[in-house]
């Protein structure tokens, strides 16, 4: 099944007003979408993975969403970007607004000790003079809790602890690591953070979440355990991992129970898109009634950072260093899906993919889409900014792809040696997607029109390289690409 994007000069339902020109219709901003489209329907397809959807979003504008394969093979439902996912751990960002709200109300302290929120609290601690556990460790997964509570939850049946089992087991456990010694990434420290937030609150941590930040946010397609999610035709069906023989088991429907602060939340694209989209915006207006700038700045900067200097944390949200740049967010990971939802706060982008399998790294993807869009808005900000303030004496609009070239663009078949080469527009012109690979801006090779159907590879010197020439069955059908005299034939 192809992929069904769509790029989107519309706003999120609970945006401002957009502005006078959408960065969506941006022709570099259209090539790269396309592009991601393209990549992200041969990844999903290379790695047998039922159903991806994905979005990418830059301030109060969706500039592209879609999906591809499906949300349930069996019955043949096609994945939307509608569909629901479990975002597994993405829920321990909700978790950590609902604490931080209630530190901004006065409620409670990041230095508070969590015995004194938690009375129940009476994990045994056998190090001699470890600092007590503080919200502020739970948050930052440096607490030195386990990772879980004491029950076996993580493989089939999936017999999810409910809130009783986990505090009555608790006392049962002992701490791994001394308290602020060391990062250790704990499921049950979010679920007690979840448990903090009940507390303090007064109110049950379902109904505090969906009455103090999802529906204020406008996600009411989110809800904070999927076992209780209220419209059961749009889940997709979870797959586990690749077997020996090829094939993936479907995975028994979750119900996370207890746990549900720290793994439970189910969402959709278009609602993760929404959750990025009202970051951004508070970031620039100062806040508004769910959290403060002030306060979402401090959830995602450093708080934590583990002797070896390779693990960092804020928050609630992760923050990472790639490529020399740092994004923050966080991922899922539950038995039948993987998700994850990447911010670049500086410049207002957020992409956000999920999957119904495990085994195609959405993290990786997600900043490989950032990659490749980050330039194009970048271009089609700057150009936007050049026409509002009238002076556009000198400056050439960016290029389309010229029609007569629009024929070429497809895919084209790689047997024996690789996949797939994808021809698509690229900068008024077009280029190579060498498919399937996790870096789609390394593995993308420029063409240089010399005349006909006859191209040549630009080398990254800038000069030119082989030559390309696409092959026709006379009556203008594009049939295959010829170059270092073999043809190649066209899958699409």
């Amino acid at each position: 099944m192809r992929w069904i994007g769509l790029v989107l000069s519309v706003l999120l339902a609970n945006a401002p007003l957009a502005r006078a020109q959408s960065v969506a219709d941006h022709p570099r901003v259209r090539e790269a979408a396309g592009l991601i489209e393209v990549w992200l329907d041969a990844q999903r397809a290379y790695e047998s993975i039922p159903g991806i959807s994905a979005a990418v979003v830059h301030d109060q504008e969706v500039i592209w969403t879609g999906a591809s394969g499906y949300a349930d093979p069996e019955a043949g439902t096609p994945a939307t970007a509608g569909t629901a996912y479990s975002v597994c751990s993405i829920s321990k960002l909700f978790t950590a607004i609902g604490v931080m709200q209630l530190r901004d109300a006065g409620q409670l302290r990041l230095d508070d000790r969590l015995s004194v929120l938690l009375p129940w609290f009476d994990i045994q601690d056998t190090y001699a003079n470890s600092p007590p556990v503080t919200v502020q460790g739970l948050l930052t997964h440096s607490s030195g809790l386990p990772r879980e509570s004491d029950h076996s939850y993580w493989i089939t049946p999936f017999d999810f602890p409910t809130r009783d089992q986990v505090v009555e087991r608790l006392g049962d456990q002992e701490m791994l690591y001394r308290s602020d010694r060391y990062y250790q990434y704990s499921n049950l420290g979010l679920t007690l953070a979840g448990e903090v937030v009940a507390e303090v609150s007064g109110t049950p941590f379902s109904e505090y979440m969906r009455s103090n930040i999802l529906d204020p946010i406008g996600m009411s397609s989110t809800w904070p355990d999927i076992g209780e999610y209220p419209f059961p035709d749009r889940l997709a069906v979870g797959y586990g991992s690749t077997r020996r023989d090829g094939s993936r088991n479907r995975m028994p429907p979750l119900t996370v129970k207890g746990i549900a602060p720290a793994a439970g939340f189910a969402s959709t694209v278009e609602d993760m898109a929404r959750f990025a989209s009202w970051q951004f915006g508070i970031l620039d207006s100062g806040g508004d009634g769910v959290l403060g700038a002030n306060t979402l700045r401090e959830m995602q900067r450093v708080h934590w950072l583990d002797p070896d200097w390779k693990t960092s944390r804020g928050l609630g949200f992760g923050v990472y260093r790639n490529r020399d740049v740092t994004y923050v967010g966080h991922s899922g990971l539950c038995p039948g899906f993987e998700s994850t939802i990447q911010l670049l706060p500086r410049e207002r982008l957020a992409a956000v993919v999920m999957t119904n399998a495990i085994g195609l790294s959405p993290s990786a993807l997600a900043i490989e889409m950032l990659r490749l869009i980050k330039p194009a808005v970048v271009q089609a900000i700057a150009d936007r900014d050049t026409t509002s303030e009238g002076s556009t004496a000198g400056k050439r609009p960016p290029e389309e792809l010229p029609p007569e070239f629009r024929r070429f663009v497809g895919s084209y078949d790689e047997e024996p040696w690789g996949g797939e080469s994808a021809v698509v527009p690229w900068k008024g012109g077009l280029a190579i997607l060498w498919l399937p690979t996790m870096n789609p801006l390394d593995d993308l090779t420029r063409l240089e029109h010399v005349e006909g159907s006859t191209f040549r590879r630009i080398r990254d010197d800038g000069e030119p390289g082989e030559t390309y020439v696409f092959v026709d069955d006379g009556n203008g059908r594009v049939t295959g690409l010829r170059y270092h005299n073999n043809t190649y034939p066209r899958m699409d």
